[in-house]
């Protein structure tokens, strides 16, 4: 009896360490694959981002019940852009970016191919530093398939404003910089969750 407890015993613990032994294999399998996996993947989630840090404050004023003019546009904080809004009973508005393009967007669905035909105040938005702004965080994105160049110095007061504007423009655009921004394992060779990082290019 007690040479069989023994050799059972003698067995088991056997039998223990070559489990333990396979667990410690297969484990070590998934960490190298989970470890390469991960490097294999950091170049898929690469990309370029780009910001501006500055923005465009566009100032409407009602001239006519319905009937609005463009008064002048001058560049802000990247995070400050708006339009402010006169109308002919004294009271203004201030408009944020989702407010514009939410007025824009209702224009496109209402009139199609006769958005802006008009002096409305989503004419003014579209035309304006909100529709400039909207369309270069879209990329070239539909809005500005509406923005006609060739018009739009008619949505502004005069030609002086005009020109302000323009003058504006550029310099939102000049303030563009892209940022290459990689996700990795969160800690390097030996973690499985991704971070982000980034450099900059101006």
């Amino acid at each position: 009896m007690t040479q069989i407890r023994k050799g059972s015993f003698i067995k088991t613990v056997k039998d223990i360490s070559i489990g333990g032994a396979l667990a410690l294999a297969v484990l070590s399998g998934f960490a190298i694959t989970g470890c390469s996996s991960n490097e294999d993947d950091e170049a898929a989630y690469s990309y370029e981002e780009t910001t501006y840090s500055k923005g465009i404050r566009s100032f409407i004023k009602e001239v006519k019940p319905g009937e609005f003019k463009i008064t002048d546009e001058q560049n802000v904080g990247a995070d400050s852009s708006q339009a402010i809004v006169t109308y002919l009973d004294g009271h203004t508005d201030t408009l944020s970016t989702a407010a514009s393009k939410a007025l824009i967007d209702e224009e496109i669905r209402t009139n199609g191919n006769a958005v802006g035909h008009h002096s409305g105040l989503s004419s003014m938005l579209l035309y304006g530093g909100m529709g400039y702004m909207l369309g270069r965080n879209m990329n070239n994105g539909y809005m500005n398939s509406y923005r006609d160049p060739n018009v739009s110095r008619g949505f502004y007061s005069n030609p002086s404003t005009y020109d302000r504007s323009q003058s504006a423009f550029r310099q939102a655009d000049a303030s563009r910089s892209t940022r290459t921004v990689t996700t990795r394992p969160a800690g390097g060779r030996k973690g499985f969750f991704g971070r982000s990082s980034g450099r900059s290019s101006g």
